[in-house]
């Protein structure tokens, strides 16, 4: 579910000449999954609570197969992009409940911290091995088949679901299924993704922002008022206890520092190498190695530290390879870019897995899906929110780089279209050091940005998250997850 958010950018210029079709439309394929797959999560865990969370995990799978199928076929781009939609909810369905499920199936302890660190190692390096698995499926069998290779393993994952995961009983029955929740909580998300996702090229005045951010804000104050009531989706007492609100926040603010700034990275491994797609996957290696071997030990790590303790060492890990990703490219040292993409990935490894625990370790059994949900929520929503908010630094800091030169205004606009895509060979050959050091320098802006994004991260880790130390010293404080755990 996470490849399929980054997978598909390598092989956009292929499916324009395939298709026919403008490169515009065609963006369309990763932003019309992105839109699908974070609208519907709350939704989808909420409700895996009250039919089940199997149950909702394989018919997501079934969805997402059957919708790879319709991609790999499609005769056109309206048609290709239909399919991206049914693609991202049947993902939010699959994604929704998979912590609950995790929760429910080990018991709390080393056996559970060792399934969630698994998975969230995994489902965190996948994002970053999208160009690698895009670009080697691209260059060697076409572009269809970076969503046909999706059927044979969906219905792998299908039969595999029906046959080795427990069908549990649904815990939370006693709440309806509350259509009208359902649908002001796609709207609420769907209306805070698309402003994100259209400012950067609309422009964050345009109509197409301000009127579905106004609609976001409306639909927020109606959900809020229609889950008061009793029987209602959404159960919004469990926002209530801070480690579960804390990790969603910083579940977003770790998403942002990092698949936020990782487009902008990519941008300058291809520019700076010159390389395909395929050797920027390769360079991106030490990110996703170390994102998988970290996270096979991160296990031991929880039972040894506390989750506030983890989780601000990945913010500090992240902050770090930040700003050694920033001076590598500003001073061209390809040594410090790998020991900062190995920082990366490091503070990745060890700061999901405790989020995750946490999300799903605070909350009743029976409300774990909508936990779930909501964490999970905020991860793709934090993801837009960075190359929204970095692209605005980036984008500033590209501008003013190039306008401080001697270039006059229309070779300003021309290097600018093409450093901004990363499309250096576009470039005059006597301005490309000029580009090469704009393109630095608002990657070190980009990178900086981050890094106090992080230091946010690590400070509020410090203070929301469990931390036996802190409580031991401050008995007398009454801890609200303690209290709705009793709950029936």
């Amino acid at each position: 579910m996470t490849l399929d958010v980054t997978v598909v950018n390598v092989a956009l210029a292929a499916i324009a000449k395939d298709l026919g079709a403008g490169l515009h439309q065609v963006q369309w394929t990763v932003s019309a999954y992105s839109l699908a797959f974070g609208a519907l999560l709350l939704t989808a865990g909420a409700l895996s609570d009250r039919i089940g969370r199997r149950s909702v995990f394989v018919a997501g799978i079934a969805l997402f197969t059957l919708a790879s199928a319709l991609c790999g076929l499609a005769p056109n781009a309206s048609t290709l992009v239909a399919a991206r939609v049914a693609q991202g909810l049947g993902g939010s369905m699959v994604f929704a409940p998979a912590l609950a499920l995790i929760a429910a199936v080990y018991d709390e302890g080393a056996a559970r911290q060792r399934a969630i660190a698994t998975y969230a190692a995994i489902a965190s390096a996948a994002g970053a091995l999208g160009p690698v698995v895009g670009g080697l499926l691209v260059e060697w069998v076409g572009w269809r088949w970076i969503f046909l290779v999706n059927v044979p393993i969906g219905v792998a994952v299908v039969l595999g679901a029906l046959t080795r995961m427990p069908a549990l009983t649904p815990l939370n029955t006693a709440r309806g299924l509350d259509p009208l929740g359902a649908l002001l909580a796609i709207g609420v998300l769907l209306s805070l993704h698309y402003p994100l996702v259209m400012g950067p090229d609309a422009g964050w005045g345009s109509p197409q922002v301000l009127v579905p951010a106004c609609a976001g804000a409306v639909l927020l104050v109606a959900l809020v008022a229609s889950q008061r009531r009793p029987g209602a989706m959404l159960d919004l007492e469990l926002l209530r206890i801070p480690a579960l609100s804390g990790a969603a926040v910083l579940g977003f603010l770790a998403r942002m520092s990092s698949l936020g700034v990782l487009v902008f990275t990519t941008l300058w491994l291809q520019g700076a190498s010159g390389g395909s797609p395929l050797e920027v996957g390769l360079r991106l290696l030490p990110l996703t190695g170390s994102l998988l071997v970290v996270g096979l030990f991160t296990a031991r790590l929880q039972a040894r530290f506390s989750a506030a303790g983890l989780v601000a060492s990945g913010f500090a890990f992240q902050g770090l390879g930040l700003l050694a990703l920033g001076a590598a490219a500003h001073q061209g040292q390809w040594a410090l870019s790998f020991a900062g993409l190995v920082l990366l990935g490091t503070g990745g490894a060890i700061l999901f897995p405790p989020l995750m625990g946490v999300a799903v370790g605070v909350v009743p059994a029976g409300r774990a899906g909508m936990a779930s949900g909501l964490t999970n929520a905020c991860y793709p929503l934090g993801t837009a929110t960075g190359v929204a908010a970095f692209g605005a630094v980036f984008s500033s800091r590209l501008g003013a780089s190039l306008a401080a030169g001697p270039l006059p205004a229309e070779a300003v606009r021309h290097t600018r279209a093409a450093v901004e895509t990363g499309q250096f060979g576009l470039v005059e050959p006597a301005l490309r050091p000029l580009a090469h050091a704009a393109f630095a320098n608002a990657y070190l802006a980009v990178c900086l940005a981050a890094s106090v994004v992080c230091l946010l991260g690590a400070v509020l880790a410090l203070r929301v998250l469990p931390n036996p130390a802190a409580r031991a010293s401050r008995p007398s404080v009454r801890e609200h997850s303690l209290s709705l755990k009793e709950s029936p």
